[in-house]
């Protein structure tokens, strides 16, 4: 019977592909993610029938494995999530954020709040922000515009068809479901209504290049998209995003994330139950948000300066 267990991929090996990894997208493999990764690689060495882990390596460095590449960069950093996820944190931008200036922008005429959901993976998130835009009776392209990003094409294709399987709906009301899916051989469609509001581009975020084409924006939302950068990568996205935001503008990380130890710029403020990062901008009168020191004195960590 033929052996089907993965060859074992040497430290040598290990580091060859976790350097790539980190200088192509900032990712941080840790030990933890070891056994996981290297399966991914052993199974794409069979399939491709490449005689082993350094020639793989080789392939997918060169320009005709440019794609190879995407992919194994796809699943290393794919992960799960679902519409409404921290259902919390999307209110509070829709509820507060969008509305705050909603009837001055109407009134003058002036441009749509622009929001980039950053590292959007199937696209649950920035969908997310359509629908409960429309249920609060926000018109897409008048009131608000948004954009999401993602370094894997793959995901983006997905996203982009708006099909998900029930796990993707699990948080999702019976009245939203009703209202923005339809079922579809054993899938759930998402409504043109909601699919021709969010511009999809494929981006890598340590691409100078490709950053250049991003806008400024009002909001941003990267939840949780940089956990596992290495800490020079997450530096350098959170200095893009100061860049990009307008002052004024708001950052929103994931619930376990801060900017304790990475920047000083943002003020922290709340809305609600939820904490969201705010570029400041003299007079805007939003209550007395505090500083990311503050933050920092409660956690104990001495922050770095970031500009």
């Amino acid at each position: 019977m033929e052996d089907r267990r993965d060859p074992q991929m040497t430290d040598r090996e290990w580091r060859m592909f976790t350097q790539l990894l980190r200088l192509h997208c900032g990712l941080e493999c840790g030990p933890e993610t070891r056994p996981a990764l290297e399966h991914r690689i052993a199974r794409r060495v069979r399939e491709l029938e490449i005689e082993s882990f350094a020639a793989y390596h080789y392939f997918i460095r060169q320009a005709s494995g440019a794609e190879e590449l995407a992919r194994l960069i796809e699943e290393t950093i794919s992960g799960e999530s679902h519409f409404f996820r921290d259902r919390g944190q999307l209110d509070a931008l829709v509820q507060q954020i969008l509305a705050e200036n909603l009837e001055e922008r109407r009134a003058d005429g002036g441009n749509p709040l622009s929001i980039w959901s950053a590292g959007c993976a199937g696209g649950e998130e920035p969908y997310s922000v359509v629908m409960l835009a429309l249920e609060s009776e926000l018109v897409p392209g008048t009131d608000f515009k948004i954009f999401a990003s993602d370094i894997s094409r793959g995901v983006l294709a997905r996203a982009r068809r708006g099909s998900y399987r029930e796990t993707s709906l699990r948080e999702t009301e019976p009245a939203l479901r009703q209202r923005y899916f339809h079922e579809r051989d054993g899938l759930w469609q998402i409504s043109d209504a909601v699919r021709e509001n969010v511009d999809f581009v494929d981006l890598n975020f340590l691409d100078p290049g490709q950053l250049a084409s991003i806008p400024s924006v009002d909001v941003v939302l990267c939840r949780d998209a940089s956990a596992r950068l290495t800490s020079d990568s997450r530096q350098r996205l959170i200095e893009t995003f100061w860049d990009k935001l307008r002052p004024g503008g708001h950052l929103f990380l994931g619930r376990s994330e801060s900017l304790v130890g990475v920047s000083t710029s943002f003020e922290l403020r709340r809305l609600n139950d939820e904490s969201v990062y705010r570029k400041p901008s003299p007079g805007l009168g939003l209550g007395t948000p505090r500083h990311g020191r503050a933050e920092a004195g409660l956690s104990g960590d001495a922050p770095k300066a970031d500009r």
